[in-house]
């Protein structure tokens, strides 16, 4: 699997699972840009590290998802777009009745509309390249739902219906949108959770893993950034180029419960 030369812009990806995903394609030989809502020295050093180990170009444009203009303006700014990879977003817990208006507007706006106007963008730029792969990191939550967590689960219901709706749009183009939706991924935000959580409950680090953060994850292991990024690769690969308006789990069976 190869996206040799193309140009991939991946939001949200200066760590977690954003940054996995840019360092899987650029692995494959796709160009990167990286993303996120601040612009300091270490998010540029982070595309020129990239772009020194796997000999690709690799560059950062600051954006903030939360606000349309400059999700539009990013896919300008990054010069070209082949790939495109919907990972900003954010997560706010509480009931329904409790939840604070500025967090809802806030998760709506970076989790489901950035990918809106960024698909908005970029498919005219793919039409002219005549290629394109877009993939949205959806969730588990897109597909199931969680107590406490509305404005996630509506956020990430809609970028899978949104997927749909692009991948019909786009059905007979050599343009492709599907929706990756992961369980629990071992990010650098996740793990440390683990150490509070471990004097919470007073257990160990797999007691915790297994028995309080993997309780709906039926694999009760991680999934891997790597695994994420290696997922993207092969939506954007010619092995998946009839593969379109669908969401793949990469969620250890917590969907199929």
């Amino acid at each position: 699997m190869t996206v040799q030369g193309k140009t991939a812009i991946i939001t949200g990806s200066n760590s977690g699972i954003g940054l996995g995903v840019a360092r899987e394609l650029a692995k494959a030989g796709s160009n990167v840009v990286l993303n996120s809502f601040t612009d300091r020295d270490e998010d540029h050093a982070l595309a020129a590290g990239i772009a020194e180990e796997f000999g690709v170009t690799a560059t950062y444009v600051q954006a903030d998802m939360s606000k349309g203009d400059q999700c539009r303006a990013l896919i300008e700014k990054a010069g070209g777009c082949d790939i495109l990879v919907n990972n900003a977003g954010i997560q706010h817990v509480a009931p329904i009745d409790q939840f604070p208006q500025d967090k809802w507007d806030a998760i709506i706006a970076i989790n489901m509309n950035s990918a809106f106007h960024t698909m908005a963008a970029a498919l005219p730029v793919m039409r002219e390249r005549g290629w394109g792969r877009v993939v949205n990191i959806a969730s588990a939550h897109g597909l199931t739902a969680s107590p406490y967590k509305a404005a996630y689960v509506a956020a990430k219901h809609g970028v899978v219906g949104m997927t749909k709706t692009v991948a019909l749009e786009t059905a007979q183009e050599p343009i492709t949108c599907n929706a990756v939706c992961p369980g629990y991924v071992l990010t650098p935000l996740v793990e440390a959770q683990i150490p509070d959580t471990m004097k919470e409950y007073n257990m160990s680090r797999d007691e915790v893993v297994k028995n309080v953060m993997l309780t709906r994850q039926p694999s009760k292991e991680f999934a891997t950034v790597e695994q994420m990024g290696g997922t993207v690769v092969f939506l954007c690969s010619d092995a998946a180029a009839q593969i379109t308006g669908t969401t793949i789990s990469v969620d250890g069976g917590w969907t199929a419960l």
